[in-house]
């Protein structure tokens, strides 16, 4: 679920607390968590609706209900309001500026993978995906896997190695 740049401050600040989707199938439950490069959300409800009030476009950060349903047009599916707040800051971010690596053992695959990325910061999952002979969406989850151990962090365009990830490579000898 990707949220406006623009609305993470007032999410933090606890003036967003509602946001709406159309869904085939909605791709967040109530009671998890949302993670991002921005924080983590705890998704409190996701229900679907069939209308919505003045009162709950301003809670989406919307002034009104024209210009909410607008930034849904051209979606298909069911109209679900998910309800939300801020759970604090993404545990990645200080995993990230770790040099902490004891204890920390890859495969040879994930090892690889680093070795990749160190080497071609910047470069589109596909590309990168392409030059190993694997498809681009689980290249992709294999990345999100070494982001959890907080190895890697997400750029505009492709990725590259955080502070953690670095050490881990020169513990290796590279």
């Amino acid at each position: 679920m990707l949220i406006r740049v623009a609305d993470w401050e007032r999410i933090r600040a606890g003036k967003i607390t509602l946001q709406y989707r159309r869904w085939k199938r909605p791709t967040v439950r109530a009671g998890g968590t949302l993670r991002t490069s921005q924080g983590v959300l705890a998704i409190d409800a996701v229900d679907v609706v069939s209308r919505v009030t003045r009162a709950e476009a301003n809670a989406a950060g919307y002034p009104t209900v024209k210009a909410l349903m607008s930034s849904l047009d051209g979606r298909e599916g069911a109209l679900h309001r998910i309800s939300l707040h801020f759970a604090g800051e993404d545990p990645r971010a200080e995993l990230r500026s770790s040099s902490d690596v004891d204890g920390l053992e890859l495969g040879g695959m994930a090892v690889a993978m680093l070795r990749l990325i160190a080497a071609n910061p910047g470069v589109r999952a596909q590309d990168l995906a392409s030059s190993v002979g694997r498809e681009k969406a689980s290249f992709k989850a294999a990345v999100r896997r070494l982001k959890a151990k907080g190895l890697t962090e997400s750029l505009r365009v492709g990725y590259r190695l955080s502070p953690r990830g670095e050490a881990y490579l020169r513990s290796l000898g590279d």
